[in-house]
């Protein structure tokens, strides 16, 4: 980000920000009367940070930069607390406008040509675990979906009387809206390896190469999600009430697909990188009564709902990165020597 972009959104965030923390200045060494020296912070208004977005150079923005613009997006994803300062700036709709045009010109580049791809046929599955600790992919897709949909029903039973219905109470539950036993597949390596919502800050992870057959249902915009939400209802007020209402602002009743219905008539959901973008954490209405979240799911990811995908006959990838490090390195020692997640085909 451009340090005449960077300088006004820090500020404006902080100050927008409900839990901002507390800031600490560093103070150049031997200065006498540091200590007692009074700060006064810069005061940007929204109009500062809208001209210079005005002037943003849209030639720096490459695939490079769009990449991390990405996974900071994915990194930030949150379904469980109020939106952070930058969120909140985000939203202001002189802001938006000023976005606008960059938004135009990156959707135009070279570099996002395939966030609204299907999915692809080659498809990667990641286990954080070692290669030598083997284990199979999911599979009996029919009972996982079973066992997910009776536990679902029992918690909205329980949270009903448990929880209280006031969504202002410091209640959290569950907040995902994808069942998270299935097999999920990505369609690019780098991908699976870091655009991973609430990472765990794995250090090891094996590349299991998928493919996969049937009908695949595909998210591309909110109105997708919502027709799937109104197809296949399943009421998740009580559980998700307080959760959602922290995250969206909004106090009424809420759905989410029942996958185990789902299945009667698709193998697969794909959700594309772009639909990721436009719905992730946002509201999605349903009609006057309900809405809807996307949660704990991730760019050009596909849910298997039944047993049409399997491992592939290439061999399984073996990756690692060095503690508290983002780049992600093969260790398989294939193409004659070490690789990268960074040399990947696409963003």
């Amino acid at each position: 980000m451009s340090s005449d972009v960077h300088e006004p959104l820090f500020w404006l965030a902080h100050r927008a920000d409900p839990s901002p923390g507390t800031l600490i200045r560093f103070t150049s060494d031997g200065d006498e009367g540091d200590e007692d020296a009074e700060y006064e912070d810069p005061d940007p208004s929204t109009a500062d940070l809208v001209a210079r977005l005005r002037t943003v150079d849209t030639a720096t923005i490459d695939a490079a930069a769009l990449r991390a613009a990405l996974q900071a997006s994915v990194d930030t994803a949150m379904y469980w607390q109020e939106p952070d300062g930058t969120d909140v700036i985000a939203s202001h709709p002189d802001v938006i406008a000023a976005l606008g045009p960059i938004a135009e010109l990156i959707m135009a580049s070279e570099a996002t040509r395939g966030w609204d791809a299907p999915r692809g046929a080659e498809q990667w599955a990641v286990d954080w675990r070692s290669p030598d600790d083997r284990a199979p992919l999911p599979s009996d897709s029919r009972a996982l979906l079973t066992a997910w949909s009776e536990q679902r029903r029992a918690e909205e039973v329980r949270a009903g009387l448990e929880r209280p219905a006031d969504p202002y109470a410091r209640w959290s539950g569950t907040w995902w809206s994808v069942p998270t036993e299935l097999l999920l597949t990505r369609g690019v390596i780098a991908d699976a390896l870091e655009l991973v919502e609430d990472s765990m800050g794995w250090e090891e992870a094996t590349i299991i190469p998928v493919r996969g057959s049937g009908r695949t249902l595909e998210i591309r915009t909110d109105e997708d999600w919502a027709q799937l939400c109104r197809t296949y209802p399943l009421e998740v007020t009580a559980s998700t009430r307080h959760d959602w209402f922290r995250v969206t602002g909004r106090d009424g009743r809420w759905l989410i697909p029942d996958w185990a219905r789902v299945a009667g008539g698709w193998d697969a959901v794909h959700l594309s990188t772009l639909a990721y973008l436009r719905c992730a954490t946002t509201l999605i209405e349903i009609d006057d009564e309900y809405a809807s979240v996307i949660g704990g799911w991730a760019p050009d990811s596909t849910i298997w709902l039944t047993d049409g995908a399997r491992e592939w006959d290439e061999p399984r990838q073996h990756w690692a990165r060095p503690q508290n490090a983002d780049e992600w390195t093969r260790q398989d020692g294939s193409n004659g020597g070490v690789t990268t997640a960074a040399n990947r085909p696409r963003v």
